[in-house]
């Protein structure tokens, strides 16, 4: 069986030249797509935010009303025993007995001023909650509607873009497999330090064609004559040219 031939450098650059157009195209379907796809994530997630704020409020309206309700229970039944503890009143038999009950009134008059008091005050939270509801609602709302937009847009998107992003991406595995595993790995590493993904630039008018840095002559030599690979002093791309080798004098 005959051993794998060892590639030059020139055809190790080459390789990943031609993954680094591969992926700049899938780059450009992202970059049409543009932010929609993080407006979209952070859209629902506060849309469920707002539906769980929304709940609370309602639980905690619902539990002010409850609490009216005891209240006017109570309320109810202290102006009973008013009634009822008078009556008594009228048949006691001595001071003591009137005294006693007099007391008796006297404590459910008290139960109902602190019933007045926490259902007025349980009115105010409930119209306060109310305002709250009303806003959370109308929030909800706006957001799914915004959302509604979002997604029809970036679907559409997709549409246009899905099957060329396919294919992009199956020739760019392809590509991948081609390369050696240690600089695929470099590859990769730059790519995803960057957010324009170039890991593999061009000397462009005697600079690097991802910092603009300044390339001194001597080092445009090396790059052109594709013996080593070689990376930007500045951000560590790796150069390359596509022009004819040069041999060094």
């Amino acid at each position: 069986m005959a051993a794998t031939k060892e590639l030059s450098i020139d055809e190790k650059l080459q390789q990943l030249w031609e993954l680094q157009q591969i992926d700049s195209k899938i780059d450009k379907i992202q970059i049409l797509k543009g932010e929609l796809p993080i407006e979209v994530k952070e859209l629902e997630d506060e849309i469920e935010g707002l539906h769980t704020r929304l709940k609370n409020s309602q639980d905690e309206a619902g539990e002010m009303e409850e609490e009216i309700k005891n209240r006017k229970n109570a309320k109810a039944l202290a102006k009973e025993l008013i009634t009822r503890y008078e009556k008594q009143q009228d048949n006691v038999k001595n001071n003591r007995e009137y005294d006693a009950l007099s007391k008796e009134i006297e404590l459910q008059k008290l139960e109902i001023q602190l019933c007045d008091k926490k259902i007025a005050d349980s009115t105010a939270k409930i119209e306060s909650k109310q305002v709250v509801l009303d806003e959370t609602e109308k929030t909800i709302k706006e957001r799914e509607k915004n959302l509604k937009n979002k997604k029809k847009e970036l679907e559409k998107i997709i549409e246009e873009t899905e099957k060329e992003e396919k294919e992009l991406q199956k020739d760019s595995d392809k590509q991948s497999k081609k390369v050696e595993e240690r600089l695929l790995k470099a590859y990769t590493r730059i790519r995803g330090a960057y957010k324009n993904g170039l890991a593999v630039v061009a000397v462009l008018r005697d600079a690097c064609g991802g910092c603009y840095a300044k390339i001194p002559p001597q080092r445009q030599l090396e790059i052109r004559q594709r013996k080593r690979i070689i990376t930007c002093e500045h951000c560590g791309r790796i150069l390359v040219a596509w022009d004819e080798p040069e041999t060094e004098e």
